[in-house]
């Protein structure tokens, strides 16, 4: 459905994985998409899963979308301000709907992995919450002064389960905690100019890089049973879920109800009736579904015998704190 003609969107980091996925699911739902990221072309490298804004481009208009892309570096401030204020200028200060996606420690997660913090260099914070937790505060603060001069807006800001419980190394699960939070506050103060802030979480998606980590990971370590749902590709979904339920929010007329709020991807797809691009649906991390063979792997070959009941955020959030850590 295009739920979202004559809507000016707005997805950082969007050259390939989420960010790409994201972009093109608001593209199917009519939006005017602008994109960012560091690689207008595709770079002549030995990099295979290396994307590009004309790539993704390409993609969005495949599906009837409309796709201004723009490079930008968001490490650099200015660069952002210089973005906002072209989309000010274009779109005669329209701007309905920022996705902060961009993150660039993807590289940084590979070659930290399996090291205890105090084994990689202090770098390590910046290469996760750069680009990343501060870019998106950076992001939020040029939208936020263009959407609330129209009392109408909604940001949404990528995040991840690593908010709530260990996954990869100590400065990503800060970082995502610190995202989960910067939408909430955002939200507070955004909640009386009508416009919405919220924390997305995808579930295991299916990334060219998360591909690659998967691969490495199964190949090094096949030791790591806490992650062996992770190399199995169990209950995986695509990058275009996350774009279609954005589209559904950004469409929702009572999507000031979720501002503030935790809001995970496979339960706002059931709420909307959305499917994955191979019809299916996969389930939420927090569903008794995924939480059982999660647990017992012999079990998942079965899963569809057992309830799609969600565990409460309370007990959840007990079970992380008291689960071992690898």
């Amino acid at each position: 459905m295009k739920n979202l003609e004559g809507k000016v969107t707005l997805v950082t980091g969007a050259t390939r994985g989420l960010g790409k996925g994201i972009a093109i699911g608001l593209g199917e739902a009519g939006a005017t998409v602008y994109i960012t990221g560091r690689s207008l072309n595709k770079s002549n490298t030995s990099d295979e899963i290396s994307g590009s804004l004309n790539d993704t481009q390409s993609a969005i208009e495949e599906v009837g979308g409309v796709c201004i892309p723009v490079q930008v570096d968001h490490s650099d401030s200015e660069q952002v301000r210089l973005l906002f204020e072209r989309i000010q200028d274009e779109q005669n200060g329209r701007l309905d709907l920022l996705v902060n996606n961009a993150f660039s420690g993807v590289q940084a997660l590979r070659d930290a992995y399996g090291k205890p913090f105090w084994d990689s260099e202090p770098s390590l914070w910046d290469a996760n919450n750069n680009v990343g937790l501060r870019s998106h505060y950076v992001a939020s603060i040029f939208a936020a002064r263009m959407m609330t001069k129209r009392n109408s807006g909604l940001i949404c800001t990528i995040s991840s389960w690593g908010g709530m419980s260990y996954i990869f190394n100590t400065a990503y699960g800060a970082g995502k905690a610190a995202c989960d939070r910067l939408a909430a506050d955002m939200a507070v103060e955004l909640k009386p100019h009508n416009v919405a802030s919220i924390s997305i979480w995808p579930g295991i998606v299916g990334t060219e890089h998360i591909e690659r980590i998967a691969s490495e990971m199964d190949e090094k370590d096949t030791t790591q049973k806490n992650f062996s749902f992770f190399t199995e590709r169990y209950n995986w979904e695509t990058p275009l879920l996350t774009g279609r339920v954005i589209a559904q929010l950004a469409g929702d007329a009572n999507v000031m109800h979720h501002t503030g709020r935790v809001q995970i991807v496979a339960e706002l797809a059931q709420k909307y009736g959305l499917v994955d691009r191979n019809g299916e649906r996969p389930v939420s991390l927090r569903s008794l579904r995924f939480l059982l063979p999660f647990a017992l792997p012999v079990l998942r070959k079965y899963s569809w015998l057992i309830p799609d009941i969600k565990v409460p955020w309370s007990l959840l959030l007990l079970s992380a704190l008291s689960s071992p850590k690898i």
